[in-house]
């Protein structure tokens, strides 16, 4: 498809989507479904899967990661507790 061709079929689809009366949007809809499905295939074509060694890689820094936050929300979670037993130990025995 030539860059005239194209450019015109954008125009139209357009001109079609300008068209705010519920006829119009109903008459462009199967051009406007084409064409977006036109555009899904060419930047599905673009799509490459990531090699073996990206995945092991991802995965690696995604585990790290949440060892990493487990650790922070363990360390976080005792010092509160601590600190609410403390103040209830506290206030209660007085």
């Amino acid at each position: 498809m030539g860059a005239g061709a194209k450019e015109k079929k954008m125009a139209n689809a357009i001109s079609a989507a300008d068209d705010s009366s519920f006829g119009g949007r109903v008459k462009s809809l199967p051009q406007r479904t084409k064409s977006f499905y036109n555009d899904v295939r060419t930047e599905m074509r673009k799509v490459t899967a990531p090699s073996r060694k990206e995945v092991q890689a991802t995965t690696t820094v995604v585990l790290i990661t949440i060892f990493l936050f487990a650790a922070y929300f363990y360390v976080v979670d005792f010092a509160i507790s601590r600190s609410v037993d403390y103040v209830f130990s506290h206030v209660t025995s007085k």
